[in-house]
């Protein structure tokens, strides 16, 4: 026993201290406590500072929802589009050729028939030389053809028959004396026919058939000539069209080609052009609301760009067929009066008025700001203020020109609303108002 004693002090002397195995020492019960007591003073100033927090007044911009009975008060459908061009020319070129001079800029306004790219032309040049060359040959060709044979020729023609005669007189003779053989009188006889019937030849002038292509080659030489100086007036590019220059494509030294080459080979189109007097928005109209959009309908338009200046306007286009991925219709609308600030590409809301057989009544609208309309749990909401207090409502709402939305349900006007600081709202929270950057609707 004394033994197992003496082994366990000689043990306890072998183990390493705490401190210089790198192991903290154990914290004395005092000193435990101290961290008790600090842990749960820090809870209990965050949760002092979390009341606090959700005490204090929440500042927010209000403004009041307006009742309105403008356009939008009659208003059966409105919908958001693009302005377009009735008609977008691509101009392009007849021929192939290398660009010498481009004379527009993007902006500009052009005549019809105006030049506004030229391409280099000394080939197109040359073919027209050649091409009057042959067409001077052709004609004098069908000229001697028409005057038929010189005197000259005529009587050189009746002395070789007139000798053909003398001949065969004098060889009839001598075959009937005997000297000559009948053989040399049938020579004799050939050579007179075919003289006499060249003599009758060159006396009645050409064929008429050989009149007639001669006319006909001089009528393919004036074709040719037509086409080359064609090709020539083409290296002059000019606009269809009156309008305005909406894209300079081609610069001096690129190639012109006659068809599609890809990006970096040569252009197809060297400018783009139309008639900012006659554009139309062009918006898509979904099935459901379709029943609401009939042709020569009036709209009232409006550009994001400029949301207090309305156009009015009018449903001159509706496709005939809908699209089927989209599940919508084109329509277009039609501005009769655009001013300069009206540009294609801009995006324009159209409010489409009610029609004589429309059997909605016209009734104010309320409107407020696009702001005021937050999204929470997937729906649309706003929060009203009431006794100092953020109340959330939800609304159904639609797109209405410029920056504010028509309020179908949930709303009656009059209402104050708010447009800034949603974030940190939730129902029932205390508010502070502040001044409204947007204004008292």
């Amino acid at each position: 026993m004394g033994s197992h004693e003496t082994l366990d002090r000689e043990l306890k002397t072998l183990r390493i201290p705490p401190e210089k195995r790198g192991e903290p020492p154990k914290a004395s019960p005092r000193r435990k406590w101290w961290l008790y007591v600090g842990a749960g003073l820090a809870t209990v100033v965050l949760l002092v500072l979390l009341v606090i927090m959700r005490a204090a007044p929440v500042p927010v911009e209000v403004v009041r929802a307006q009742l309105s009975a403008g356009p939008m008060a009659s208003a059966t459908l409105i919908a958001s589009g693009y302005v377009v061009p009735h008609h977008r020319i691509e101009v392009g070129s007849k021929v192939m050729g290398k660009v010498a001079w481009v004379g527009v800029e993007k902006g500009d306004r052009v005549k019809a028939g105006q030049v506004v790219v030229r391409l280099e032309d000394d080939e197109y040049r040359a073919r027209v030389e050649e091409a009057r060359a042959a067409l001077a040959t052709a004609e004098a060709r069908l000229t001697e053809l028409e005057t038929g044979s010189r005197p000259e020729e005529i009587d050189r023609a009746r002395a070789e028959r007139d000798l053909a005669r003398l001949n065969l007189e004098r060889v009839q003779a001598l075959v009937a004396q005997g000297v000559y053989a009948q053989q040399q009188l049938d020579d004799a006889r050939t050579r007179f026919e075919v003289a006499e019937k060249s003599y009758e030849l060159v006396r009645q002038g050409p064929r008429k058939e050989q009149v007639e292509q001669a006319r006909a080659e001089v009528e393919r030489a004036r074709a040719a000539l037509a086409f080359a100086e064609t090709q020539l007036e083409a290296t002059r590019i000019r606009a269809p069209r009156e309008g305005t220059i909406l894209e300079r494509l081609v610069e001096a030294g690129e190639m012109v080609t006659t068809m599609f080459a890809g990006e970096r080979g040569a252009k197809s189109v060297v400018v783009s052009l139309a008639d900012l007097r006659d554009i139309r928005v062009e918006l898509d109209i979904n099935q459901n609301d379709f029943p609401r959009v009939s042709m020569n309908q009036l709209c009232d338009i409006v550009l994001e760009a400029y949301p207090d200046r309305h156009y009015r306007g009018q449903v001159v286009e509706i496709a005939p067929e809908a699209n089927r991925q989209k599940g919508t219709v084109q329509v277009k609308v039609q501005f009769p009066e655009p001013d300069e600030k009206v540009r294609p590409e801009m995006i324009a809301r159209v409010a489409f008025q009610q029609t004589e057989k429309s059997n909605e009544a016209a009734r104010p609208v309320v409107l407020i700001p696009r702001s005021a309309r937050v999204e929470r749990d997937g729906k649309g909401i706003v929060f009203l203020i009431k006794d100092g207090r953020a109340r959330l409502r939800p609304i159904q709402a639609s797109e209405a020109p410029g920056d504010m939305l028509i309020v179908m349900a949930g709303l009656q006007g009059g209402e104050e609303v708010v447009v800034s600081g949603q974030e940190a709202l939730r129902d029932g929270a205390r508010v502070g108002i502040k001044p409204s950057r947007q204004g008292k609707q």
